[in-house]
């Protein structure tokens, strides 16, 4: 079985490690978890007012705190699983949708596995629902996990 984990370093998608981690998979079953990146906007318009080497450093410092994420991520998954399953991890520059329905497209996988951050209406419209993406795109089954109230951190 081929499962596709999407990341973000956040509480919600270590639920979905969890809920990935706490089940029994068949023998040999190959775990891909990949998390998408995307460069900020610089703080100023004016590109005379930046280091020269602003985006050099920006890139450096986004590739290392993405690269952790889905290191650890990957990490959590062997240590709990054990040998029996090969996990392998990308960090991947584009927009979450994308990247894992780019990811679902190529990989083929049987089920692709997200959190969800549970945003209410506006902040839902605002910002976009990758859950609700994946789930209207995917081309396999999709399962959203969610983070019970109680275990919740306020960010």
């Amino acid at each position: 079985m081929k499962i596709l984990i999407g990341v973000d370093g956040s509480q919600y998608s270590d639920a979905a490690l969890d809920e990935v981690s706490r089940r029994r998979w068949p023998t040999g079953s190959e775990i891909r978890v990949v998390h998408a990146y995307e460069m900020p906007l610089a703080p100023t318009p004016e590109a005379w007012a930046l280091p020269p080497d602003y985006y050099e450093q920006l890139d450096r410092a986004v590739r290392t705190q993405s690269d952790a994420i889905v290191e650890a991520a990957a990490q959590t998954l062997k240590a709990r699983l054990g040998a029996a399953f090969e996990v392998k991890s990308e960090a991947i520059l584009g927009s979450p949708k994308r990247v894992i329905l780019d990811e679902a497209e190529s990989w083929k996988p049987d089920l692709i596995v997200v959190g969800s951050h549970g945003y209410p209406t506006w902040e839902r419209l605002l910002l976009g629902s990758v859950s609700q993406a994946v789930v209207a795109h995917a081309k396999c089954s999709v399962e959203v996990v969610r983070l019970p109230e109680s275990k919740q951190v306020a960010a």
